[in-house]
């Protein structure tokens, strides 16, 4: 008879985690969050329709998604439409994504600096918010005094309207972290910054991505504005040039396609918030 080790305990085989699964699991939020878009998108072009439908007195300044489509893709002149367009949405593209870099980045950094050293927050804070109380309209002569009519007086415009409402988001995440943790790093002997870095940051991440999230249409209507008031480049000024001019096809193509192309990056931003919560914080992907 063999012998039973009485103090070892009894070996439980947990089975293994097929890919199958995991990948399901990553996507599944992924697919909730991408499914309203679409229905959103859906509910707008018949909002569009609905509203043409309703005041048909607006006329010729009024076109539908099928006159847009015709205008971009299947009427005759839409090669020469889609260049002029797509020339100008590069513009705006880069002009709102380096505004919209610089505005995140620095929001992440003044928000650690505001709640790693509260002296510093007390003492800026509501300047910040009396600043962002004042319309941006008004603080564009400013701007395109200081740093000029080009390329980094849009983007300043862009990054001014990422900061401040990313500023409060990523602050209220960072100050969400959970007390004890923050303690426990302390016991340890770790500084404030140590505990900020290593719990306050990963716990942040959900209000990081929403600050991007909503980031992402402040950027491009912060560039539009840039543009408009500022440089004379890019979709911004395009949308201006075609009221006078009577373009309304190129208004309303133009206009839709910044939606589309609003919509597309808020997507992927919240598609690269559910992987990168999978990964980092399970079971906090955004529903």
């Amino acid at each position: 008879m063999s012998e039973i080790n009485l103090n070892k305990p009894p070996q439980v085989e947990v089975p293994p985690r097929s890919g199958l699964a995991t990948t399901m699991n990553v996507l599944r939020p992924i697919g909730r969050f991408l499914l309203p878009l679409l229905v959103s998108l859906v509910l707008l072009v018949a909002l569009w329709y609905g509203f043409l439908k309703l005041y048909p007195q607006v006329g010729l300044v009024g076109k539908s998604p099928g006159d847009v489509w015709n205008y971009l893709v299947t009427g005759p002149t839409s090669g020469a439409a889609r260049q002029v367009i797509f020339a100008e949405m590069r513009i705006t593209l880069r002009d709102a994504t380096i505004g919209f870099i610089a505005g995140l980045g620095a929001a992440l950094v003044v928000s650690a600096l505001f709640v790693g050293v509260p002296a510093i927050a007390q003492a800026f804070l509501p300047v910040a918010m009396l600043l962002r109380s004042v319309p941006l309209v008004a603080l564009t002569p400013i701007i395109v005094l200081v740093f000029g009519r080009g390329l980094m007086g849009v983007t300043v415009m862009a990054a001014i309207v990422v900061f401040f409402p990313a500023l409060v988001m990523i602050m209220t995440g960072l100050k969400s972290a959970p007390r004890q943790a923050m303690e426990l790093v302390a016991a340890y002997g770790g500084s404030q910054w140590t505990a900020l870095r290593m719990v306050a940051v990963p716990a942040a991440l959900p209000s990081v991505f929403a600050a991007a999230r909503i980031s992402v249409p402040g950027a491009l209507i912060g560039a539009l504005l840039g543009e408009w008031l500022g440089s004379g480049t890019g979709l911004g000024a395009g949308l201006i040039r075609a009221i006078p001019t009577f373009q309304y096809n190129r208004l309303w193509a133009s206009i839709a396609l910044v939606t589309v192309v609003s919509v597309f990056a808020y997507a992927v931003v919240g598609v690269l918030e559910n992987l990168v919560l999978a990964r980092f914080a399970p079971g906090r992907e955004r529903d």
